[in-house]
């Protein structure tokens, strides 16, 4: 627990100082309207998910409204191992994205909340948004925004073989992790049935079908598309198995957990990373 602690919070920060170093570049009301637009394509996802869950999978709203909450929002991890997949290609990416993964981390654990809860006056929305706001993987994120933002790329220069230089190597033990972790989900999977490993399957692909569209229209190049498409097709297991344990208690986690990473997180570095990368640059016709 102490390793993957650690290697998560040193994954956080530096994915947060890469987007603020980039976002030094630039003017923040340069991104205000692509955040908007991005924002307004992410709650497609939860809404989608939810629908699903209780049309198909005969789910009750609770554990619909969980399964729509933990796929509206985002991996941090997933999104590095794409950031690293794209490094090992030689593609550039709008340094900016980092930025989306901090916004999309919170609008998608809202809908996915307010679904579940929808007709229950008892909820306390002030305290949710309190828990969101504050978690670990926002407060990293943002606080490593802020920190490479006001640096920029000269001032980060004496941390850069830190954060950057190493970030590889400890992905990659993070990693490991993550898979022994994964495979406690096996039996979830097994007692929950068919649906939600179909449902771990489709979702991805339905999110990185949205988020594809949307970089289109934002005209990303192939790199900013391919993160975030997978921004999109990701499925949060850190953030919002905390927020989904508050909000909604009668939710049954091993479903949405199980689902999320025990089948989205695998399938998406395993194959959802390198088919969003094609359909990127068949979609927007730029250089491997």
């Amino acid at each position: 627990m102490f390793l993957y602690e650690s290697l998560s919070i040193f994954l956080l920060l530096a994915i947060g100082l890469k987007g603020g170093i980039a976002l030094s570049k630039h003017h923040p009301g340069e991104l205000l309207g692509p955040i908007l637009v991005v924002v307004a394509a992410a709650t497609l996802v939860p809404i989608i998910g939810f629908v699903i869950a209780r049309l198909v999978g005969q789910q009750d709203r609770a554990n619909a409204g969980a399964l729509a909450a933990h796929y509206g929002s985002v991996s941090v991890v997933t999104f590095a191992v794409a950031s690293s997949f794209l490094m090992r290609q030689a593609v550039e990416a709008e340094g900016y994205m980092s930025v989306f993964l901090v916004i999309l981390e919170i609008p998608g654990l809202l809908i996915g909340v307010a679904l579940a809860r929808m007709g229950a006056s008892e909820t306390r929305w002030l305290p949710l948004i309190h828990e969101i706001l504050t978690g670990k993987s926002i407060v990293l994120l943002v606080g490593g925004l802020i920190i490479g933002y006001v640096c920029g790329e000269e001032g980060a220069v004496s941390i850069t073989p830190l954060f950057f230089g190493l970030f590889k190597g400890l992905l990659a033990i993070f990693l490991l992790e993550m898979g022994l972790v994964t495979a406690g989900r096996v039996a979830d999977l097994k007692r929950s049935g068919i649906f939600l490993v179909s449902f771990g399957l489709l979702m991805p692909l339905l999110g990185a079908m949205i988020g594809l569209i949307t970089a289109l229209g934002l005209g990303l190049s192939v790199g900013g598309s391919t993160l975030l498409a997978t921004l999109f097709a990701s499925a949060s297991y850190i953030a919002a198995p905390a927020a989904v344990r508050m909000a909604v208690p009668e939710a049954n986690p091993s479903l949405s957990i199980g689902a999320s990473l025990g089948v989205t997180f695998p399938f998406n570095i395993t194959l959802g990373i390198p088919l969003y990368f094609a359909a990127s640059q068949w979609l927007i016709g730029g250089q491997a």
